[in-house]
């Protein structure tokens, strides 16, 4: 098919507004010129590619697989436009990022505000996803990197190692009788845990480790954050499995303790994810060697 990209494009606003209205004003074309452009692009493709009927317009089947190529096309093109901004200079570019909020939080904050300090026109944008969903935007050209919980196993992604982490078990008082003699990860699966969502690369690794000890782990509670599972661990409400960087301002308080393990957790490591084969901007290559230095 041989298709003018301009109706790619107002089907694009079309579809991300819900509305021939918004879509012809972010054009700063008449509502009726987008209508001609859809109904053009509808018979080339064969397709009904909305539905008309309600006052929010929607999608066909149809067209929702038309959008997903067509915003993904958008996003690289949006891109390719800012790397060539930055190609020209330095100061005016734009990084997006694609982190947990807990390694935002503790290990990316501060280079971020270093790095703003350097180059402060520069615009960072961090979108919070799990390593799964990172992975998946990083494919769809809306964030140029992501930083994960390895091994990363992912056709076109280029993994490169970044730091290691430590994962530990914390507890309240109400556990005091565990807080000086080290215990089995079979003593400790009889305890009440609370642990993260079991879709999180963090839960999924230390299923992992369990189920090769031949242990399996059915925690009290499941929960998204891990500064809730901190909370929650504060009330004894458990035993929290957490980021070791997370809990130590807890610990020195005495809020929390360490449950020592006679079996030490493996070491997670973290690596940054970018698309293979695709050139990161200037801007965010500079931000990644800032990392590695910091």
């Amino acid at each position: 098919m041989d298709i003018n990209f301009e109706l790619y494009k107002i089907f694009y606003y079309v579809a991300k507004s819900k509305s021939f209205s918004d879509a012809a004003a972010k054009l700063h074309v008449s509502q009726s010129a987008v209508s001609q452009a859809i109904k053009n692009l509808e018979d080339k493709t064969g397709s009904q590619l909305f539905y008309r009927k309600t006052r929010e317009i929607k999608l066909t089947y149809e067209g929702e697989i038309l959008f997903k190529h067509v915003e993904q096309a958008y996003n690289f093109i949006k891109t390719a436009e800012s790397k060539l901004l930055e190609s020209q200079n330095l100061e005016n570019g734009e990084i997006k990022i694609g982190v947990s909020d807990t390694i935002c939080k503790y290990y990316l904050i501060n280079p971020i505000g270093k790095f703003i300090q350097m180059y402060p026109k520069v615009k960072i944008q961090v979108f919070n996803r799990t390593s799964r969903q990172i992975l998946n935007i990083l494919k769809e050209g809306i964030i140029d990197f992501g930083i994960v919980t390895l091994p990363v196993h992912s056709k076109g992604i280029e993994v490169e190692n970044y730091i290691s982490v430590e994962d530990i078990f914390v507890a309240s008082n109400k556990f005091i009788e565990l807080a000086d003699t080290p215990i089995s990860l079979t003593e400790l699966s009889s305890y009440p845990l609370l642990m993260l969502d079991k879709n999180s690369s963090t839960r999924q690794n230390i299923d992992s480790f369990f189920q090769k000890k031949q242990l399996s782990l059915v925690p009290e509670i499941e929960l998204e954050s891990i500064d809730l599972l901190l909370e929650f661990a504060k009330i004894g409400l458990g035993i929290a499995h957490v980021l070791k960087e997370s809990a130590v301002p807890f610990i020195d308080k005495g809020e929390l303790f360490e449950i020592k393990l006679k079996e030490k957790l493996p070491i997670r490591k973290l690596g940054i994810v970018t698309m293979k084969n695709m050139p990161l901007s200037r801007t965010s290559s500079e931000f990644i060697t800032f990392l590695r230095k910091s």
